[in-house]
């Protein structure tokens, strides 16, 4: 069955669903809020402006709260608290490495106490099903920290022999003030994904949560300041892409690290070379293919194709949604794709058999809906699903469509929710073509029992990530990123210690012997 390890891996036997892990704890289906506000220097203050906006249960579609706005001016101090605890000589700069590994492991400890609140609080913001917040984002969130915790001593540089008489070394710096724009799919996920690797390093940050999901990021501010990082370390501003614009395109920022759409990433992208040329990381869309060989384990690759395309709503920039099955099993693998699909239960967030929550808001709800109507449209058969659950909330049924073609709108663009697109192929050279054949890649899979065919497809993808009869296995020692337009630089893993480190060469000259 899946399962989830405690330290926040997802493996995968026959993936089933998450319903089916160990017993939850009673979630608090109505958490109170306890932070709205703008959180700078470790002190908690309204935006400058004295706006606010609301932020939306998605399951109802009812208002939860009211929290802060900020904008450029509140960016700015921000960006100046940052820059002052960064200042050679601050507390944060003369720490112990160990100790900012400690400061780590106590945020740590703090997420795991209030482990139930924050999972909580993360389905009623996003809408995702308590199962997952409790035994997905909230583990994984802390291995990321407890991982990067461990690195905050062993970063180190080397000596080098080189020619001449000199003392050669390289030391690993902080680059300085990190700016950090965090997307609304996996909210507390992706802020532990930034932080971890900023702070084990020594860099400052300010962050900036997503606007339709701010609340566990303003929570774990309070965290911070009680785990004992130093004010000015981690300043947290919630707001609208204003915001996220100038944290971009200030000069005295020197690194974003930005998570959420191509289109906004190549905005980032063009804002980060105003100023500066600070630099950047963008882990962007996608739109993977999994590949399905004739002599895969038919049950398995249904059931992982089935996690790969609907895990958290379809709201996954690694979804596997083209999914290309060979013609062999092709018609068997669409009829039990459309028999998984109709058993998935949709509903509450809070129920604990609910495998599916609510899309993030109106918005998202309608861009699916309409992907659904160009599907059909276009030719493509849908299978199963295609309309909205419910008249309240957000929630779209489970959907499949079946001989889709590649030139087809739902086969080449990121619908980013609950929809599979299933492909016919017959040969290994025309899949990995067809494959590849994308603007993306941010991921891919394939099914099979053959290992040269498996080897021939994991060398001929373009992707930053191939998994082999799984789907989603995602664990903090290990790189994630794209190649083409879903982005650059990795995330995770030692790897991601690499965009948050100066490299710094040293020589000294030796003196010599007189003869």
């Amino acid at each position: 069955m899946l399962k989830l390890t405690r330290t926040g891996l997802l493996t995968a036997k026959s993936l089933t669903s998450l319903r089916f892990m160990s017993a939850l704890p009673q979630p608090q289906t109505q958490p109170s809020i306890k932070h709205t506000g703008i959180f700078i220097n470790n002190e908690w203050c309204n935006s400058r402006s004295g706006k606010t906006f609301e932020t939306v249960d998605p399951a109802t579609g009812q208002v939860i709260t009211e929290v802060s706005r900020g904008d450029k001016n509140d960016i700015n101090i921000a960006v100046e608290a940052a820059n002052k605890a960064f200042e050679l000589g601050s507390e944060w700069r003369t720490m112990d490495a160990s100790k900012r590994g400690l400061l780590l492991h106590r945020l740590a400890d703090l997420m795991e106490r209030d482990q139930v609140y924050l999972a909580s609080l993360e389905t009623l913001d996003n809408g995702k099903p308590f199962s997952m917040s409790y035994n997905v984002d909230l583990p994984m969130s802390v291995s990321v920290i407890r991982y990067y915790a461990g690195w905050a001593d062993k970063n180190h540089g080397k000596t080098i022999p080189t020619d001449g008489n000199f003392l050669c070394f390289t030391r690993h710096e902080p680059v300085g003030v990190c700016g950090q724009i965090i997307p609304w799919n996996f909210p507390l996920a992706m802020w532990a994904w930034k932080i971890a690797p900023a702070l084990a390093t020594g860099n400052t940050v300010v962050l900036k949560p997503a606007e339709q999901t701010p609340l566990t990021a303003l929570y774990t501010a309070e965290l911070i300041r009680e785990a004992g990082f130093p004010p000015g370390v981690v300043n947290i501003v919630p707001g609208f892409g204003d915001a996220g614009a100038a944290i971009v395109e200030h000069p005295d920022v020197d690194k974003v690290a930005f998570t959420g759409s191509t289109e906004v990433g190549r905005l980032v992208q063009q804002g980060a070379g105003k100023s500066n040329l600070k630099r950047v990381t963008l882990e962007l869309g996608g739109k993977s293919p999994n590949i399905i060989l004739n002599d895969c384990d038919l049950d398995l690759a249904v059931e992982g194709a089935h996690f790969g395309t609907f895990f958290n709503m379809g709201q996954c920039c690694c979804a596997g949604t083209r999914v290309y099955v060979q013609e062999g099993i092709y018609e068997k693998f669409v009829e039990k794709s459309k028999q998984r699909a109709q058993r998935r239960v949709v509903g509450n967030p809070f129920k604990s058999d609910t495998e599916q929550g609510p899309q993030i808001d109106e918005e998202q709800l309608n861009k699916i809906l309409g992907y659904i109507q160009a599907g059909q449209k276009e030719g493509a058969k849908l299978v199963t699903g295609g309309s909205r659950v419910g008249s309240s909330g957000y929630f779209v049924a489970p959907t499949i469509f079946s001989e889709v073609t590649d030139n087809m709108t739902i086969a080449r663009e990121e619908i980013f929710g609950p929809v599979q697109q299933i492909l016919r192929f017959k040969s290994l050279d025309e899949v990995i073509h067809r494959a590849n054949d994308s603007n993306y890649g941010l991921a891919a899979a394939v099914f099979s029992n053959n290992i040269n065919s498996i080897n021939t497809i994991i060398q001929g993808l373009r992707a930053g990530t191939v998994w082999v009869n799984t789907y989603n296995t995602i664990t903090a020692q290990a790189p994630f990123g794209g190649y083409k337009m879903s982005g650059n630089g990795r995330e995770l893993g030692e790897y991601g210690l690499k965009a948050y480190t100066e490299v710094k060469t040293t020589f000294i000259a030796v003196p010599q012997k007189n003869s």
